[in-house]
């Protein structure tokens, strides 16, 4: 195993670096300090061709001003808070409301878009890359100073680690995610709707017209949104369902039942990839690419199409209508927000 740093790009005094970890098994993974962002996932197919397995910009200054948060780190609060308010320690608070009426993914100057202090680990048994930054109080109207710590690490394995670790000296809302877009096809050579995936769920929170969450949780039975029994992304996608209209595809927050095993599993037959996801949040905002951001240059030289990823945001359930679900971002001050999310790759 290896890891490896190099300067990317060096804008406005701004020096973006990138940092490569390698298994014996031929996974790679790079990550950038602007944003903590994941460019690349390289896995090997069935056959031992081996891509990116993610969506990547071919311009890094692409990444600067990414409204779609491309692989990033996002918070303090991932997802939306709906109406960009919320209630610490019956004190109201009113946050950067960046998407109409809400708070998305912290705000318009959230973590994405942070410039990280970064750090190589190489072990005997894994190998990582731990990014450290620092949210000021008051930002983005957040409480507290937030010292907020992210490790990626690799094993032979071939699993992918995130660790998020937060702390805080006010009681605030910390609920961090990453918001990759996955692909296991490899280099973007097809959309998703032919993958398979399964998702250990048996409800969903519901969204409301501007995808913040309505307060309602809703049975995946007989929906399009049951994946307890593994099928095509694209079966159900385009059922006339009310909450599939309200966000052009899959936009929601899958609450997990947590039972053995992996939580999430997506699969390319023709690849022979699979992956699986576990996590120790209560749920997984899953984003199908309904929006998809066609202004800048893919990696592969095309532009991003509807449906050609998909996110899957390990988290707390977001903020939702009447601060809905708050409480899973609550954080006392002096107590440590913790959280881990394993990729586990099969090829």
């Amino acid at each position: 195993m290896k890891v490896e740093k190099k300067l990317l790009v060096e804008k406005q005094g701004r020096e973006i670096y990138e940092y490569h970890i390698v298994n014996d098994n031929k996974l790679e993974v790079k990550i950038i300090n602007l944003g903590a962002i994941i460019t690349d996932i390289l896995v090997p197919d069935s056959f031992g061709t081996v891509e990116n397995v993610v969506v990547k910009w071919k311009d890094t200054l692409d990444y600067i001003e990414d409204g779609a948060c491309t692989g990033a780190v996002v918070g303090r609060t991932a997802g939306r808070i709906a109406d960009g308010i919320a209630s610490i320690d019956d004190k109201l608070y009113r946050f950067s409301q960046n998407q109409g009426v809400n708070t998305l993914h912290g705000g318009e100057n959230g973590l994405n878009k942070k410039i990280w202090d970064g750090f190589l680990e190489d072990r005997c048994d894994e190998v990582s890359v731990i990014l450290e930054t620092f949210s000021e109080d008051g930002e983005n109207g957040y409480p507290g100073n937030v010292n907020i710590r992210v490790k990626y690490s690799l094993n032979n394995k071939n699993e992918f680690k995130i660790e998020y670790h937060g702390l805080s000296d006010k009681d605030t809302l910390i609920n961090l995610t990453n918001h990759s877009y996955f692909n296991l096809s490899g280099n973007l050579k097809t959309d998703i709707l032919n993958e398979k995936l399964t998702i250990k769920s048996s409800n969903i929170a519901a969204i409301r017209e501007d995808s913040a969450p309505s307060g309602e949780v809703i049975s995946v039975k007989d929906t399009p949104f049951d994946f307890e029994v593994p099928k095509k992304i694209g079966k159900d996608i385009k059922v006339n369902h009310k909450q599939l209209i309200l966000g052009n595809g899959y936009d929601h927050p899958w609450i997990l039942d947590k039972s053995e095993g992996p939580d999430i599993i997506l699969e390319d037959e023709i690849s022979g990839r699979k992956m699986e996801v576990t996590t120790d949040r209560d749920a997984v905002v899953i984003y199908s690419t309904n929006y998809p951001e066609q202004q800048k240059k893919l990696f592969n030289g095309g532009t991003l199409q509807k449906n050609q990823a998909i996110c899957f945001e390990t988290q707390n359930l977001p903020i939702g209508k009447d601060e809905t679900f708050i409480e899973g971002s609550l954080v006392k001050a002096g107590e440590e927000y913790r959280a881990v999310t394993i990729f586990k790759f099969i090829f």
